[in-house]
């Protein structure tokens, strides 16, 4: 048991060490500057219960109407719920981890889950979202550009650790590329103009 407690000992105290640098260059150099507060906050609070990605999902149904946007948009709903409900039930009950202590008053109001810190909800939801709503888009940098905002959020308003924040991103990416391969969109549609390769 001792010999289990070292081993695992080492890895956590350097993960620990990670999130205390990380959180410090915020610290240091973005926490409490007024406009970089307004943004942050407001990222944090829209990535609630996904309602950002679900907006987003809206947007790009009523941008791409001419097409078939129906089915998108229901594997982007319906996949964002089936996330949230694996993430935040399952994947972080096999996680005790406490979140970080903030002290003083926030600029801005701000709910605070009481749920594990470890995974960032967010994050996943996040990088989940910009996975399914990138195929036929040519926003889809736009989507990734969000999601690293909405994600970094948390770990600047002090919910999440930065490690909270990695992982969570990468349980996003792999969540969304397997809702892709799992749910592809309709191939019948054929490619965009631009897109095809090669003669006409």
């Amino acid at each position: 048991m001792k010999a289990a407690s070292a081993l695992l000992g080492r890895p956590l105290q350097a993960v620990a060490r990670f999130d205390r640098h990380a959180d410090g260059l915020v610290a240091e150099h973005l926490r409490g500057r007024r406009s970089v507060d307004a943004v942050m906050y407001a990222a944090s609070a829209l990535g609630d219960h996904g309602v950002l990605w679900m907006l987003l999902a809206g947007g790009q149904a009523a941008r791409l109407r001419e097409r078939d946007w129906k089915r998108p948009l229901l594997r982007a709903v319906v996949g964002l719920g089936v996330e949230s409900a694996v993430v935040n039930g399952p994947v972080k009950w096999m996680f005790r981890r406490a979140r970080p202590v903030h002290e003083g008053p926030r600029p801005l109001y701000l709910r605070t889950p009481r749920s594990s810190s470890f995974p960032s909800g967010h994050a996943s939801a996040a990088f989940f979202g910009a996975a399914l709503l990138r195929d036929d888009d040519p926003l889809w940098p736009l989507y990734y550009v969000v999601a690293v905002v909405v994600a970094t959020s948390r770990l600047h308003v002090r919910i999440h650790h930065a490690s909270d924040v990695i992982a969570g991103a990468a349980v996003g990416i792999a969540l969304g590329e397997l809702a892709r391969a799992l749910v592809p969109l309709d191939p019948s549609r054929g490619p965009r103009d631009g897109d095809r390769v090669g003669n006409p």
